[in-house]
Formats: C-alpha cells, structure tokens, sequence
C-alpha cells in the first residue's frame, strides 16, 4: 500500500453496523492515564455518528525497526501521542480537511509540527485506519484497509503514556444506532355476522325442526361466507339473544337452544364441530330497552333484540 503525502484519503472504512461492544478499544484522547505506557488490547471498534470521523492510528513492528523511538503523532501540526512499537491510538476530529503525521526520532527539531504532513479529507461517520509508515519515511501515513489494518492490530495496545496537545482531536461519541422495535402483534377485530331470530325461527321456538326456509338459507350463505372470508378459521362462537319479554331464566334457555340449533347446522354445512362453541346472553344485551304497548307491539318492538350472533 503506498504512503500518501499532501492528498486526500480516498479509501474511508465505512461504518460498522452495530456499536461497539463492551471492552472494545477506548475512544477518548489518549493519555488519559498519564505514567502508564500501555492500555488494553486493541478490540474493533464501532461506529461514530456523522458529527464526527475516526481514526484508527497504529504503528507496528516494521515502522522504524530497530528504533526503540516513538513515533510522534501529529494532527494538525499538534502532538496527538508517541506511538511505540506495536501500539495504537484511536481519537476523533470534526468532518473535513485534516493534516496528519507521524514522525520517528522527531526531537528536537519536531518537523511534525511545521513541515509535511498529509492532508485529509475526513467524512463524518467513518472510520480511517492509518499507519505509521516504514522506516525512512517519516511523515506520511499509510491508509490501510479495515480487514487488514485489524488484522495487523491484534495484539496490540493502547498508547497511554503521552496526554495529546492537539485541539482538533476529541473523545469519540458511540453513534445512536437505531434500534427497530420488533412489530407488535395487532390484536384482530373479531367478526361478528348477526342472523335475525324472527328469520331463523317462528316466535318463541328454538329447534330444527322449528327453523323457517329462510332460516336455512341464510346458515347455508353464512357458512360458505365464512369459509371463504376466513381461510385461517380459528374459533367460531355462537351466542344466542332473547328479548325481555317473559322472564331472565326463560330468556336464557331460549337463547341457549336456538344457538345449538345454529351451531349443529352451521357444522352441517362444513364448519369443523371442534370449532364451534355455543352460549346464551339471554336477555343480558338488548338493542332495544324501551318497548311498552300491547303484547303484539311488544313483541313487535323487541324483534331487533331477538337475534343469534356468530362471532369468528
């Protein structure tokens, strides 16, 4: 990979796409613990929010073999850190133009600081790895691929032992990942399909034998209209209505028989029996509450409230 000198990174790491999990490598600037010369070992780190581009500088074995010397990392003409041998140090700066370098045996002239350096153009999101370039040629980093500048990286170790000067750099803001909530299971409205007592039955009867034409005709329509409404049939319940003439215990039992007539007819007509359930409300839901007259416009009156109603 050739060093680059006064250009502009071509080649930025794109972001990973999850944050980086515990006992990743610190983000802050190093030196945060002066007097120690080594942090932990290098783990991959994750992504930074668009505010903000990162930079994974590390230097290994090669870079100026045989010198025991740090290589003094530069951002913007300050001091970032001194890498030694087989350590590494990840900061951040602001997206845009950026001058990077890294100097072996920089005393005491610092170069680092006034001559050279690469220039960068840094995106926000990203990640760069940049590495300290081989001997004889300080001041130009090298941009390494992710896969391979992690590679390389194992083992290493933080640089800790020098605070960084340069004011462009700053600690490392994980980016918000946006967690997608699973999708909530939306409960389904249950069906209701309302058949007419007076329709299904003369007045007051509640058995086959006792159901009208009509009757008939609209099971059989209500049955294929289930089949074909409800390919994925779960449960079918069929609840019988009285009207408030007569008293709660016979309007109870009424509503109870006229719904195990529907019930057995509707499995007649293909329902699955192991699906159907059948049950009386009585006289416990009227549509209507309010009938007064003689007995025939009572009963007149309460024809809304005499109903079987299949709920799927």
């Amino acid at each position: 990979m050739p060093a680059i000198a006064q250009q502009t990174f071509s080649d930025p790491q794109p972001p990973v796409t999850q944050a980086a999990a515990p006992g990743t490598a610190p983000t802050a600037r190093a030196g945060t613990q002066p007097g120690r010369v080594f942090g932990q070992s290098y783990a991959p780190v994750g992504q930074v929010g668009p505010q903000q581009a990162q930079i994974v500088y590390y230097r290994d074995a090669s870079a100026g073999a045989g010198r025991s010397a740090a290589a003094d990392v530069y951002v913007d003409g300050e001091l970032q850190t001194a890498l030694l041998p087989n350590g590494y140090s990840i900061f951040c700066v602001k997206p845009g133009q950026h001058m990077l370098g890294a100097y072996i045996q920089d005393a005491p002239l610092y170069k680092g600081k006034t001559t050279g350096r690469s220039g960068a153009e840094l995106k926000g999101g990203m990640t760069y790895f940049v590495k300290v370039g081989p001997a004889g040629s300080n001041d130009a980093p090298i941009m390494v691929p992710r896969n391979e500048a992690e590679a390389q990286l194992q083992g290493m170790r933080a640089q800790m032992h020098v605070l960084s000067r340069a004011s462009a750099v700053e600690a490392c803001d994980p980016a918000s990942i946006p967690v997608t909530a699973a999708p909530v299971a939306q409960p389904v409205a249950a069906k209701e399909y309302t058949l007419k007592g007076d329709t299904l039955f003369a007045f007051g009867k509640s058995g086959n034998r006792d159901m009208t034409v009509k009757g008939r005709a609209a099971i059989a329509h209500l049955a294929e209209q289930i089949r074909a409404e409800n390919t994925s049939l779960q449960a079918v319940t069929v609840i019988g209505h009285a009207d408030l003439i007569g008293s709660d215990a016979a309007a109870q039992k009424l509503g109870e028989q006229r719904a195990m007539t529907v019930r057995r007819m509707l499995i007649e007509q293909g329902i699955p029996a192991q699906k159907i359930t059948a049950e009386s409300a009585g006289n416990s839901d009227p549509v209507v509450a309010d009938c007064s007259g003689t007995m025939q416009q009572k009963i007149a009156c309460n024809e809304p409230n005499r109903r079987v109603v299949v709920q799927l």
